[in-house]
């Protein structure tokens, strides 16, 4: 068995990654994959935008959405507040995407407003953390 393989099963993740974080789509957050424009385009239109850079073979990544399955599917209104994006680390690692917002590596997450970010997680798994961002993101929703 290949290490990435192995690392794959543990983790518990697979390379046909669902675009739905939790199986209770009624509280589930929607992760849209990015293209070109996306983030500009929800930022102009004034929504709070929740960017994961992730790759599929990462296990940090992997912890984290488990972290962001749990939290929106406990609270609704993150899904319903926040849009999520996932920008997929091995397309687009060196895109502007990327590299504009100085991304030093998968599992970093992002909260966007306008042209604000607001808050920056870089593998961090830490639920509280994850939260306050998230609630961070819903408290600059209602402005």
């Amino acid at each position: 068995m290949r290490r990435r393989d192995f690392m794959l099963m543990t983790a518990g993740v697979t390379l046909a990654a669902p675009l739905v974080f939790a199986p209770a789509a009624r509280a589930a957050a929607t992760m849209l994959d990015y293209t070109p424009g996306l983030i500009e385009e929800r930022l102009k239109g004034g929504e709070v935008v929740f960017v994961d850079y992730h790759a599929t073979w990462c296990t940090t990544c992997a912890a984290q959405q488990r972290v962001l399955a749990a939290l929106t599917e406990a609270n609704p209104a993150y899904a319903e507040k926040i849009t999520f994006i996932n920008v997929d680390w091995d397309t687009w690692k060196k895109d502007a995407v990327t590299t504009s917002r100085n991304i030093p590596r998968r599992s970093t997450l992002l909260l966007l407003k306008g042209d604000q970010e607001l808050m920056r997680i870089v593998a961090g798994t830490k639920k509280a953390d994850i939260q306050a961002m998230l609630d961070m993101g819903l408290s600059v929703a209602a402005v």
